[in-house]
């Protein structure tokens, strides 16, 4: 009996854990710089000066933690719509392919991918770190999503 495929092409290069974790640190960078600006012009620069920062709890403090992650979340969710990659994987020459097709993930899958960022994060990380042990080095996000993440081909 024949087994059924899995994977579009199983030549592709697989991208372990911290060549991913070094395009997750450059992203991260950029979304917190992008944030902390739009945050200090909209509130201005007296807003980070402890003694006039809103308490914990706050609807302002709400508001800011509200604003970074739906920003966090359009910001990369796009990127993957638009170039297969945000920032920091075009700057490590990866790229997120659907595991069916081998081609650019629908967007629909990278809303979802994206979603599932939520269960890889909440047990301690597990589910990124399981990226170092799967045989394809996907994470939960990835295999919930149908998604791997490989070599771009552009060096």
């Amino acid at each position: 009996m024949r087994q059924k495929k899995i994977f579009a092409s199983d030549d592709q290069e697989y991208i372990g854990f911290w060549p991913r974790f070094k395009a997750g640190l450059i992203d991260n960078i950029i979304i917190m710089v992008t944030t902390l600006l739009t945050l200090m012009a909209f509130y201005g620069p007296s807003y980070w000066q402890d003694e006039i920062s809103p308490p914990a709890g706050s609807l302002d403090s709400w508001l800011s933690s509200a604003f970074s992650s739906a920003f966090s979340f359009v910001f990369i969710t796009l990127f993957w719509i638009w170039k297969q990659a945000t920032p920091g994987k075009m700057a490590v020459s990866i790229k997120i392919i659907d595991t069916k097709t081998g081609k650019a993930p629908s967007p629909a899958r990278c809303i979802g991918r994206c979603l599932a960022y939520i269960i890889s994060f909440l047990p301690v990380g597990l589910g990124f770190l399981w990226i170092a042990f799967d045989d394809r080095k996907r994470g939960w996000h990835d295999i919930l999503s149908g998604t791997a993440v490989v070599r771009s081909g552009k060096r």
